[in-house]
């Protein structure tokens, strides 16, 4: 009896309000008016630390089950190493594949041809042809917008391009980099990388901080691209009403700051805000509710700790002007892409994110009441893939890339 009753006193959170940044719209949350979880925290195993975190319920929330029916089906194993993955309006998904391939495969599952037109990528270690999504007036102007790793003089940079579908989908046409990251490193890791587009047709980027002790602070610095999501128009310009940065060089196409790497990136369908997955370092992986100017604290504040097992910074976990994630993992699970499930064909998923876990190898649905986690549930577990992209169809159903290559359907 004390245990269900501790579970269900995590599940009815009530938390502080979150520091925010002074002068810029705090992040706070409200009470969650509803009991979600009926179970058990999905994760069993001991965290990297004893930092205790913020809030109750910022992690290891109790867990829920989807009580659906739904059936998830293979429906190609022959991608190679797929990492971005967005939906044409006629239903057939539109693959980025790491080493410099952009496909189009059907609902059926069948790999087209390599489209050409596509720039040079870099795909050593975590790079490559990377983010994907399509224009919202796709079906007039055929654009496609995309987001890769490219060797530079100094280094490697995460960049932006887009380029129009051939009427013949063969080729991606006039194809053009639209923005470059402005602090090339020899680094080839954390480069981000999620690209979508916001109500007012402008696109929000993640970018990484590029992982080595060289580049790690410059995500709280204003004048580096690196550990930031931007917010740009589609001719690669800061877009209108960006929030100002204070600070010597301050980006106009800042959005926000203090990312370690990005690769999760998704609109909250009835709010319209941005919300954000990042990988931390040994513990420490974070869902963000990115709200414009905040500082979300890497590498100052963190709930994890270095891969040699030592603190990072001070070994802090709050400041005063940073902002607290919604949700964390320790150990990490490794969130990629994600994204809201907007529909009825199963209605209990209404509003629920979804996340692609790599190391953690299953899909993430986390239960969000008022922009607080409520419930957990883990999908997928016994495929043993690292799901590295999700999307929706507008038919409802949900598809899921792997870095080994799989594709899976999800619905009813």
């Amino acid at each position: 009896m004390k245990r269900n009753t501790v579970l269900l006193l995590l599940a009815c959170i009530s938390i502080a309000a979150l520091d925010s940044c002074s002068k810029k719209k705090e992040d706070t949350a409200s009470p969650v008016t509803r009991i979600i979880a009926t179970g058990p925290p999905v994760e069993t195993q001991a965290a990297n630390t004893t930092y205790p975190p913020a809030f109750s319920g910022q992690t290891r929330i109790g867990s829920t089950q989807t009580t659906s029916a739904f059936k998830a089906t293979v429906i190609t194993s022959g991608l190679a190493s797929p990492w971005g993955i967005a939906v044409l309006p006629d239903g057939r998904l539109l693959v980025t594949e790491k080493a410099g391939k952009m496909r189009i495969v059907s609902e059926e599952g069948v790999i087209g041809n390599a489209l050409s037109g596509i720039p040079a990528v870099n795909p050593s270690r975590q790079g490559g042809l990377l983010g994907v999504c399509i224009d919202p007036q796709f079906a007039t102007n055929r654009m496609v917008y995309w987001t890769f790793s490219e060797a530079v003089s100094g280094g490697n940079i995460t960049a932006v391009a887009k380029g129009r579908l051939s009427n013949d989908e063969t080729a991606i046409e006039s194809d053009e980099v639209i923005y470059r990251s402005n602090t090339p490193n020899s680094s080839d890791l954390h480069y981000g990388s999620r690209i979508v587009f916001d109500a007012s047709g402008n696109l929000f980027v993640s970018i990484g901080e590029r992982s080595v002790l060289q580049t790690r602070p410059l995500a709280q610095s204003v004048s580096s691209s690196l550990g930031k999501v931007i917010r740009i128009t589609t001719n690669g310009q800061p877009a209108s009403g960006n929030p100002v940065f204070s600070g010597t060089g301050a980006l106009p196409e800042l959005y926000s700051i203090g990312h370690r790497n990005p690769q999760g990136l998704a609109i909250h369908p009835q709010t319209g805000e941005l919300w954000q997955g990042e990988h931390g370092p040994r513990g420490g992986d974070e869902i963000n509710r990115i709200l414009p100017g905040n500082n979300y604290g890497w590498p100052v504040i963190t709930y994890g700790i270095e891969y040699t097992g030592e603190a990072i910074g001070d070994a802090i976990q709050q400041k005063s002007g940073m902002q607290q994630p919604v949700y964390y993992w320790d150990p990490v699970v490794s969130p990629s892409g994600m994204v809201f499930y907007k529909g009825s064909r199963i209605p209990e998923w209404q509003n629920n994110l979804f996340i692609g876990a790599l190391s953690g190898q299953h899909i993430v649905r986390l239960v969000i009441e008022n922009n607080v986690v409520v419930a957990e549930e883990r999908l997928l577990e016994n495929e043993n893939q690292r799901f590295r992209d999700i999307t929706q169809a507008p038919d409802g159903a949900l598809y899921a890339i792997t870095d080994g290559g799989k594709l899976y359907h999800i619905d009813k």
